[in-house]
C-alpha cells in the first residue's frame, strides 16, 4: 500500500480548496464562532464549487471522484479554522446523504440527493437519542405504518443540523419487538406537521455546528421516503459509520496538524529569559516527539485510505484510525496550548478553539470504548 496517496491532480485540486478557505473561511472563523452559527449560503457556495459531491456520480451533481479528493478537502478546510462548520458540511457529504446514494431509489436520489450535493438543501443525520448514542439498537423512535404513510412518534438529540435543516435522515422502529432487526431509515421532511426543534444545545466546543434537540408528534410521512428496505436501517447505519469515522480521522488528523503549525510559529518568534522558546531544549524536545507523532499517525491514515479507495475491507483499520488519531488530537491540541501559555489559553488565537472542537473526536461517531470493544472482538475473537 502507498503512503503517498496523492497525485498532481490533487495538488492541483488543493490549491483550489485553500484559495477559497483564505478567502471565504479564515476571515470569519472567529465572527461564526461566537456568534453559533454560520451562513446556511455557504451550502450553496460549496455545492456551486461541487465541493460537495466529491465522491458523487456526475449525474447526481458530482464531481465523480474518490475520496482522497475528499481527504484534501478536509485538510484544507480544517485549517480554516472553523472546526464546527466543518463538521456540519460533512454531516450532509458523508453521514446523511450516503445511505440516499447506496441504497435509494433513482427517484430519492433525483428528488433528494441532488439538491443535497448542490446545496440548495441542507442534510441532518437523526440517529441519536436522549437514551440511545452508540448503542443505535435501543432508540425508540417509532414508524408506524398506516397505508402509503409512516406516522413518526419519538425524539432525538444532539442532533448536528437539526435546527436549519431541510431533510433528516431518520432512524426509526419500524418493528420494535424485533430489536435492531426492527430498525428502518425514512427522509424526514422537517416541514412535516407535527415536528418541532426544542432547543439549541450548547456545547463545549464546535460552536458554530448548529446542535439541537428535535420532537416527532405523529409525523406523517410517505412510504416512498423510506431507504431502502424496511427493517435494513442497522444494516445502512452501520456500514455509514465506516466513512463517518474515516473522515472523522482526517478531521481530527488535519486538526492535530494544524495545532502544531501554530505551536512551532509562535515557539520561534516568542522569546523568554532571553532566548527564543524554541532554543530551550525542554520545547525542542517535546516538539519533535509531537511531530513523530503526528506524522505517524498521517502514514497510517493514508495507508488506511488507500486500502479503504480500493474497495478493500477496511473496517479493522478504520476503527484503528478513529481511536488513535481522536485521541492523539486531543494530546497533540493540549500540548500546542501549553506551548502558548496564557496567550494560548485566550481566544486572541485558535488554539484554544482547536482544543475544544478536537474534544469530540473521541465522543462522536462512536465513542473510543466502542471502537475498542469493536476491536477486540476482530482482534481477539
Amino acid at each position: 500500500m502507498r503512503c503517498n496517496i496523492f497525485t498532481q491532480e490533487h495538488e492541483i485540486f488543493r490549491r483550489t480548496v485553500k484559495n477559497f478557505v483564505e478567502k471565504e473561511i479564515k476571515p470569519y472563523a472567529t465572527e461564526w464562532d461566537e456568534k453559533e452559527e454560520f451562513p446556511r449560503e455557504l451550502f450553496k457556495r460549496l455545492g456551486e464549487l461541487g465541493f460537495l459531491g466529491i465522491k458523487y456520480p456526475e449525474k447526481y451533481g458530482g464531481a465523480g471522484l474518490d475520496f482522497t479528493y475528499e481527504t484534501v478537502f478536509i485538510e484544507e478546510m480544517a485549517r480554516g479554522g472553523s472546526l464546527g462548520m466543518l463538521l456540519s458540511i460533512l454531516v450532509q457529504t458523508d453521514m446523511a446523504t450516503p445511505a440516499i446514494y447506496h441504497f435509494g431509489t433513482e427517484e430519492q436520489k433525483e428528488k433528494f440527493l441532488k439538491p443535497a450535493l448542490s446545496g440548495e438543501k441542507i442534510f441532518a443525520i437523526g440517529i441519536t437519542e436522549p437514551g440511545a448514542g452508540s448503542d443505535v439498537a435501543a432508540i425508540k423512535t417509532t414508524a408506524k405504518r398506516e397505508g402509503d404513510y409512516y406516522i413518526v412518534n419519538g425524539s432525538k438529540t444532539f442532533i448536528t443540523n437539526g435546527a436549519i435543516a431541510d431533510y433528516i435522515t431518520l432512524a426509526v422502529k419500524t418493528a420494535p419487538e424485533k430489536g435492531h432487526r426492527g430498525i428502518s431509515l425514512l427522509i424526514f421532511d422537517t416541514g412535516t406537521e407535527g415536528f418541532s426543534v426544542g432547543k439549541h444545545i450548547k456545547k463545549m466546543g464546535n460552536w458554530a455546528s448548529n446542535t439541537a434537540e428535535l420532537f416527532f408528534d405523529n409525523c406523517r410521512v410517505p412510504v416512498e421516503n423510506r431507504i431502502g428496505g424496511e427493517n435494513m436501517g442497522f444494516y445502512y447505519i452501520m456500514k455509514g459509520f465506516e466513512t463517518e469515522r474515516l473522515s472523522g480521522a482526517v478531521m481530527a488528523q488535519a486538526a492535530a496538524e494544524y495545532a502544531l503549525e501554530i505551536a512551532l510559529k509562535y515557539v520561534k518568534e516568542r522569546e523568554a529569559f532571553g532566548k527564543k522558546i524554541i532554543d530551550l531544549q525542554a520545547i525542542r524536545h517535546r516538539l519533535v516527539d509531537l511531530m513523530t507523532e503526528v506524522e505517524v499517525s498521517k502514514r497510517f491514515l493514508y495507508y488506511v485510505i488507500d486500502k479503504y479507495v480500493s474497495g478493500e475491507d477496511t473496517l479493522t483499520e478504520i476503527t484503528m484510525a478513529k481511536l488513535w488519531i481522536g485521541e492523539m488530537a486531543i494530546r497533540v491540541a493540549n500540548e500546542a496550548l501549553q506551548f502558548l501559555g496564557g496567550y494560548g489559553y485566550t481566544r486572541e488565537y485558535p488554539i484554544e478553539r482547536i482544543l475544544r472542537d478536537v474534544r469530540l473526536y473521541t465522543i462522536g461517531g462512536g465513542t473510543s470504548e466502542i471502537m475498542r470493544e469493536i476491536l477486540s472482538k476482530r482482534l481477539l475473537s
